[in-house]
């Protein structure tokens, strides 16, 4: 397989949120039953607070950048049967629309993504990974792409081993062996990757992923968060109870949590202020 750069660049890991993000999108109708397409509608913002990123100005020329990349990247593979070879070339989406939002800062409002035919095929057919929503934590590339392998090999089974060799190859990483290798100790020392225990045996070179027991609950279909409006002057409150974080990312993170503990709140306002001063009280200031 070849990958070929578009004139802004290779689409880079973190550009992957985008097609994640749409791929969750559709995967989410089709399992509601629903008619698909490959021309995915996208709040930016949205996008923005699933990825665990920020919401500034920066952060939506980021995006807009992103895409640019993705759009343009080519990927050739070649398949041979007999005496023939047949190279077939394609891209991740085959197109975008953006609109903007008139005013000094000119952010970004909805974009539409018509995704190739390629990925509509695999997202149809259920070739794509489900991940741990804690991937977006992740910020380091290569802890990134060593999930995804882990996701890939080991799935829901109960551990898979691999050699440290084996591993760098697999992930791409184009950096020396002695980095990868100090990546993967730390990894193992740290703990967390999401769903997998890492261990590193620097004798035999082997590292090991023992499943953390999370993927079935990581799987299983999620109750709809709760869609009920806040009165807007909650976010005053919301801002005086958590200093310094956006509460627009921490209304997502109450409602995901609403859905997940399947609560219908009687008082939305008052246990919106409640959870921004748990989150506060526990993480501090971002």
């Amino acid at each position: 397989m070849q990958v070929t750069p578009s004139v802004k660049g290779l689409a880079t890991i973190y550009d992957k949120d985008i097609l994640i993000y749409c791929i969750s999108q559709i995967m989410a109708k089709l399992k509601k039953g629903e008619q698909v397409s490959k021309r995915v509608l996208i709040n930016s913002h949205e996008l923005l607070i699933f990825a665990n990123r920020g919401t500034a100005g920066k952060d939506y020329e980021a995006l807009q950048e992103a895409i640019e990349r993705i759009r343009g990247t080519r990927i050739s593979t070649n398949i041979r049967t007999g005496d023939e070879e047949q190279t077939d070339t394609f891209g991740l989406i085959d197109a975008s629309s953006i609109r903007r939002k008139h005013g000094l800062d000119g952010r970004l409002v909805t974009y539409e993504i018509t995704l190739s035919d390629w990925v509509f095929n695999a997202i149809r057919h259920n070739e794509v990974l489900t991940l741990h929503r804690d991937y977006f934590r992740l910020r380091k590339p290569l802890e990134r792409r060593v999930y995804e392998l882990a996701r890939k090999h080991c799935g829901q089974q109960a551990n898979w081993k691999i050699g440290l060799e084996t591993l760098l190859k697999k992930s791409g990483s184009h950096g020396p062996a002695p980095r990868f290798r100090q990546m993967i100790r730390d990894l193992a020392a740290t703990d967390h990757l999401p769903d997998y225990f890492v261990t590193f045996d620097l004798e035999t070179d082997m590292v090991s992923f023992r499943n953390r027991g999370t993927m079935k609950a990581a799987l299983a279909p999620q109750v709809e968060p709760w869609t009920g409006r806040l009165d807007g002057e909650v976010y005053g409150d919301a801002r005086n109870v958590a200093p310094g974080w956006d509460v627009y990312h921490l209304e997502r993170e109450f409602r995901d949590w609403l859905g997940e503990e399947e609560i219908v709140p009687k008082n939305p306002e008052k246990m919106f202020v409640k959870f921004c001063q748990s989150w506060f009280e526990k993480r501090g200031r971002p």
